[in-house]
């Protein structure tokens, strides 16, 4: 029988398609949890491929809304990708990419985004890398604030499930609204995939803790952390879930307090952007063992929605979209001046694919950068300038969780 690619009908049909991947984590989904991810994975968001009449690859969508230079748009959140090793190497993943990104656009959802399990697969299919993330890992008897900071401010305190989901969001929610790469997280969202302690999300450390820091009487920042006991040996590491602050000087402290908890053998924390002041905060930046990876990546559905879609600098630059591996029509030059972009028949100032379109979409990398690498052309003389200066933000995206 022929391979048919079609959205799931109802929760056995999901529980199958979230195997692709759940395959190669050793993860089979229970009733609950498959329960849950309808929540925010409506079913005729999740593609499945069938052969003979069982599922053996899946891909999914979260209908999201994400913080662009400018504000929030609605993207579609690419997840939940796999096809079993019985069909590799088959075009199945293409299929299924293709039908999906066909669907995204009828839906209207200007880009689509992704964390990439592998990083040379997507590129192909027009994502581009978006941003970077920073992975640390500090040993306590290092983890020492820089000389010169001001003293300890605030109040912080461990709360329950219940003051969190009233404190946490609201925090949250007026980070989101200026960075660029932040979700908006649904009541559902936040209890079931960033508050929930079910045992699968611990990854072999402890319960989930929740950190509450007041300043001035008022809620300013929070953390989410695990502790994790080594089996082998008698050591603990601290690892941090999430931790935000609505401004500088609440970053500090809740950091302060990280850094600070007692008993620790190192201080760990993952998805972090290039631009967290961690760096700055502590005497030894060096030994916070950074390391960085590809973060987010970003696929222009339709070039002039995506756009539209966000703000700009004052001037005027044209681009030209030399190709698009699935939509033609995305093909060819726009001209962004006062705000908008239009098509044009000017002569364009930089050439680019519509991957690499994603890679400088959220601010995470400039034009000069790509165009060193050998990604972009420049068309016209200062064109990669003037694309920089339209294009220029003052922080890097960030999303803080992998969806």
């Amino acid at each position: 029988m022929a391979i048919r690619i079609r959205t799931v009908r109802d929760n056995e049909e999901l529980a199958a398609a979230l195997g692709g991947i759940g395959h190669y984590f050793g993860w089979a989904p229970t009733a609950e949890q498959v329960e849950s991810f309808t929540t925010y994975l409506p079913l005729d968001r999740m593609h499945a491929a069938f052969d003979d009449g069982s599922i053996f690859a899946g891909a999914g969508v979260y209908p999201l809304e994400m913080t662009v230079p400018g504000g929030p748009i609605t993207c579609a959140g690419v997840t939940i990708v796999g096809v079993h090793p019985t069909h590799r190497r088959q075009g199945v993943l293409r299929r299924l990419m293709e039908t999906q990104l066909a669907d995204i656009r009828e839906r209207g959802e200007p880009i689509a985004s992704l964390w990439a399990s592998e990083d040379t697969i997507y590129g192909r299919y027009g994502y581009g890398a978006a941003s970077r993330v920073a992975e640390i890992r500090l040993p306590r008897v290092y983890a020492e604030l820089a000389p010169g900071l001001p003293p300890r401010e605030g109040r912080v305190r461990l709360v329950d499930q219940d003051t969190a989901m009233k404190a946490f969001p609201r925090i949250y929610e007026r980070i989101r609204r200026n960075r660029p790469g932040f979700l908006l997280r649904t009541r559902d969202w936040w209890q079931r995939r960033i508050l929930d302690d079910e045992e699968f999300r611990r990854f072999g450390a402890g319960p989930l803790n929740r950190v509450l820091l007041e300043l001035d009487g008022k809620p300013s920042g929070y953390a989410l952390y695990r502790i994790a006991q080594h089996q082998t040996e008698f050591k603990r590491t601290l690892r941090v879930v999430e931790a935000h602050g609505l401004d500088a000087r609440a970053t500090r402290e809740i950091w302060r307090f990280l850094l600070g908890v007692d008993w620790m053998d190192d201080i760990t924390a993952r998805l972090l952007p290039l631009d967290h002041p961690i760096w700055f905060l502590v005497e030894r930046p060096r030994l916070l063992e950074m390391r960085i990876w590809d973060g987010l990546w970003v696929r222009p559905v339709d070039v002039g929605a995506a756009l539209n879609g966000r703000s700009y600098h004052d001037g005027r630059v044209t681009l030209e979209i030399v190709s698009d591996p699935l939509f033609e029509d995305n093909v060819g030059c726009w001209t962004i001046a006062d705000g908008r972009a239009r098509r044009t028949t000017r002569r364009p100032d930089v050439r680019l694919t519509v991957q690499n379109l994603g890679a400088v979409y959220l601010g995470g990398f400039t034009f000069a950068e790509l165009v060193r690498g050998g990604r972009v052309e420049e068309a016209a003389r200062g064109g990669i300038a003037r694309a920089d200066a339209v294009f220029r933000t003052d922080t890097l995206p960030w999303c803080p969780e992998i969806f």
